[in-house]
């Protein structure tokens, strides 16, 4: 009897024993789906919607709501001027189109400065901004920078013609008449996707009312050359001007008076410098 309840106390401990294992591998499973769960709740990062394309789209085309859709984007990485509801793209009372400026790839984020507004044409009035006009200067290979110039770059201004001194004449002289002024077409080509250099008749720039009056009269009386800035340039221009003395590295004013005199020294002639009469 006694062999029997051991066997049975025994078989008891076993079956507790293999129990307190299956129960502590089954928590500890749990816990390591609990812990994985935290950590992907943890990693999850906010969104929000922000239309992008849904084929490459180039200069020229016209954007209609088939050719968005919207998806979810980081809400701390969203590009600047994104649309995130259909009605900020096409408007209420407005056509139902835009015009793509900018070249976008399939699936890039649609941007404000890619497309023109509502209803309007990739041509260089969509381009102004308010209070600005445009104005075009007749340029050749070497005042248009070999025609390496493109839509949306920026330029330094010159005029070279006479300077006006106190006794009403002047000599010649370039000088800056506008610096970093925007371009938004070459010709009659608006489009900033081009490639290689063109050599252009005109350029037309982005510029105030008052400006205008500036380059007409500056165009009419002497000669306008451009001076491409770089992307990424962000310094100040400060006034330039260069006279034809400055280029002949000579001083503008009254020249120091020098007097001589000649003596004849057998068949030499020798110069001599003497102090000037008052």
């Amino acid at each position: 009897m006694r062999l029997l309840f051991g066997l049975v106390l025994i078989i008891g401990v076993g079956l507790a024993g293999f129990a307190v294992y299956l129960a502590k591998d089954y928590i500890g499973a749990f816990q390591t789906q609990l812990d994985a769960e935290r950590a992907a709740r943890a990693s999850i990062v906010p969104t929000v919607d922000v239309f992008v394309v849904n084929s490459e789209m180039r200069y020229g085309q016209q954007l209609t709501a088939d050719d968005i859709r919207a998806v979810k984007w980081p809400e701390n990485a969203i590009p600047a001027g994104t649309f995130s509801t259909i009605e900020d793209i096409f408007p209420d009372g407005e056509k139902k189109f835009r015009t793509v400026l900018r070249a976008m790839e399939k699936d890039e984020a649609l941007l404000e400065i890619k497309v023109t507004k509502p209803g309007a044409d990739a041509g260089v009035s969509s381009r102004l901004a308010d209070g600005m006009r445009a104005f075009a200067i007749s340029v050749d290979v070497s005042s248009g920078v070999s025609g390496f110039l493109r839509p949306e770059d920026r330029i330094d201004i010159y005029w070279t013609g006479r300077g006006v001194d106190e006794l009403g004449a002047g000599q010649a002289v370039t000088k800056l008449i506008l610096a970093n002024v925007h371009i938004i077409a070459i010709d009659q080509i608006a489009d900033t996707d081009r490639t290689g250099p063109t050599i252009a008749r005109t350029v037309t720039v982005e510029v105030t009312p008052r400006q205008v009056a500036a380059l007409a009269q500056a165009q009419s009386s002497g000669r306008l050359s451009l001076a491409l800035v770089g992307s990424q340039d962000q310094s100040v221009t400060s006034a330039v001007e260069v006279d034809q003395g400055e280029i002949m590295g000579e001083v503008v004013g009254p020249r120091e008076e020098i007097c001589t005199v000649r003596t004849r020294r057998g068949g030499e002639i020798i110069e001599t410098q003497i102090a000037c009469p008052e």
